[in-house]
């Protein structure tokens, strides 16, 4: 499986997951742009690891919130590779602009996590689809478990924007079949070196133990690399009769059963 020739851009890539995928990409040999919103220092450090894996790549900068934004991060990419073959979405927001309980959400802030999710996704897949020829792939990453479930509050706007980019998936998936273009969400579970790390130490420390303890039947929580080979999977070349899919990378968790205390799972 080689992406030698193939031209990639991933947002949200100057670290974590994005960050994961895009090294992955580059390890395979496709071209990488790599986009960040305000950590400029940290996408260089993508980059760089990007051009020590011998493939070629530059930064851009965006707010995906804004859809003029989005439409210029295409523009680039056609400037700068001329064709693009892969589209990952994985930018969002920093917690504090959309991290509020149901009841205390503001409108604003619930935009926020909708327009960097479902309207950028729109216009981004729309977007995408002028440059690649057939057979190219889109993937978004989401977090499908906060799609379906209501406990924790704070995530309620990007628990609904999450659903509305997996929704959408299906959509694109149904009219870009005929190019050959597939369009699949990756969602993963918790993971290291991602929004996790920006949790209190204490909250880190729960999340970790609860894991390692069998919520995760393999016992650890995922890595950035994980993430990375899962989302090359989808995007090789292999994959092209997958689409329309929400495919759960999360080391067998989303199989555990809620009613029932993991300690006893697996008697």
């Amino acid at each position: 499986m080689s992406f030698n020739g193939k031209n990639a851009l991933v947002t949200g890539s100057s670290r974590g997951i994005g960050r994961g995928i895009a090294l992955k990409l580059a390890e395979m040999g496709a071209s990488v742009a790599v986009h960040y919103y305000q950590n400029k220092a940290a996408a260089n450090e993508t980059l760089a690891k990007v051009l020590a894996n011998g493939s070629d790549g530059f930064i851009i900068q965006a707010d995906v919130t804004q859809p003029d934004d989005v439409c210029h991060l295409f523009r680039t990419v056609e400037a700068e590779f001329g064709t693009l073959d892969i589209f990952v979405s994985n930018a969002r927001p920093e917690l504090p602009t959309f991290f509020y309980p149901t009841m205390e959400i503001t409108l604003e802030q619930w935009d926020t996590a909708v327009d960097s999710q479902a309207k950028a996704f729109l216009i981004a897949g729309q977007e995408a689809s002028h440059l690649m020829s057939d057979d190219g792939r889109i993937l978004a990453v989401t977090y499908a478990t906060g799609s379906v479930t209501g406990s924790l509050q704070p995530w309620v706007g990007m628990g609904a924007a999450k659903a509305a980019v997996e929704s959408l998936v299906r959509y694109l998936a149904v009219a870009l079949a005929p190019r050959g273009i597939t369009v699949n969400a990756i969602s993963p579970s918790w993971i290291e070196d991602s929004v996790l790390n920006s949790l209190p130490p204490e909250l880190q420390d729960l999340i970790r133990n609860w894991h390692r303890a069998g919520w995760t039947p393999m016992g650890r929580l995922g890595t950035t690399a994980d993430i990375g080979k899962a989302a090359a999977l989808l995007c090789s070349e292999d994959a092209g009769w997958i689409t329309g899919q929400v495919i759960y990378a999360d080391g067998g968790a989303s199989l555990m059963n809620a009613e029932v205390p993991p300690e006893i799972q697996f008697g």
